[in-house]
């Protein structure tokens, strides 16, 4: 007699999301991304241990490490160079606000103010060339930083996802530095801008749409200094401020500085 082979019912969709979130949830990328005990991890449960597990792994609760290890303060190790870049940012925070109080995003009067900044106000040539010289330290010392961490293997398991996000800030700290090269509206800024704005519009599909967008228009003028005067001043700095307290804690919770290989 022929077997009568009984076919297996089809799984529905709610059970295939089921699955396919198990899949996600079960990743490595997810798991560098979320800590044991985050209820975005796998099996996550509601129990005294995982409730504490959300405090510790807060940001704002949980920053400031208890033990350092001891070749995360020798010097000869990490060079300082991310403590270096955080210490020009916040020296760039400070210069560019006293620069915002004598400068004028407009076509007329950018330049002007330049000027008078340099000869006219107390201590404004000093404080500007520090803001320019900050810049340029700030993005060697990005570089060199990240240099350091990959010829370390810092950017191994389980600190892959720290490595992205410092690649991130590596391309923020760039368009920082490119943005203000625009703002003393010189013949060097505007054919910088030029160059920028034209290789940005040879992008495909959406390359002439952001060229727009950053040009205020389809050449340069006054919109394009103050869009990028708000980017220099305003989004891009918020932004890294963002990425900058997530790369500490994750650099806290991965473990701390990596040890020597």
């Amino acid at each position: 007699m022929a077997k009568i082979l009984e076919q297996k019912p089809r799984p529905t969709a709610k059970e295939r999301a089921a699955k396919l979130q198990d899949q996600v949830q079960g990743s490595q990328a997810w798991s560098s991304i979320f800590r044991p005990g985050s209820i975005f991890r796998k099996g996550y449960t509601d129990s005294p241990r995982n409730r504490s597990y959300v405090i510790m792994n807060s940001v704002l609760y949980h920053l400031h490490p208890v033990k350092v290890k001891r070749h995360a303060v020798k010097v000869s190790y990490t060079l300082c160079l991310g403590g270096l870049s955080f210490f020009l940012f916040i020296l760039l925070t400070v210069t560019g606000i006293f620069l915002m109080f004598f400068y004028r995003p407009t076509t007329a009067q950018a330049w002007q103010d330049i000027q008078s900044l340099q000869t006219s106000v107390t201590f404004g040539y000093l404080v500007r060339n520090m803001h320019r010289w900050g810049a340029h330290m700030m993005v060697l010392t990005v570089f060199l930083h990240m240099a350091r961490v990959f010829y370390h293997g810092a950017y191994k398991p389980p600190r892959e996802f720290n490595w992205v996000i410092g690649v991130m800030l590596l391309q923020l700290t760039l368009l920082l530095s490119f943005t203000g090269y625009l703002l003393p509206w010189d013949q060097l800024a505007l054919w910088a801008v030029t160059v920028g704005t034209n290789m940005m519009g040879y992008t495909p599909v959406l390359g002439p749409k952001v060229r727009f967008v950053l040009l205020g228009g389809s050449e340069i003028g006054g919109n394009t200094l103050l869009r990028w005067y708000v980017l220099h001043v305003l989004m891009l700095p918020f932004v890294i401020v963002i990425f900058m307290a997530l790369h500490f804690w994750r650099v806290r919770k991965d473990g701390g500085i990596s040890g020597p290989l």
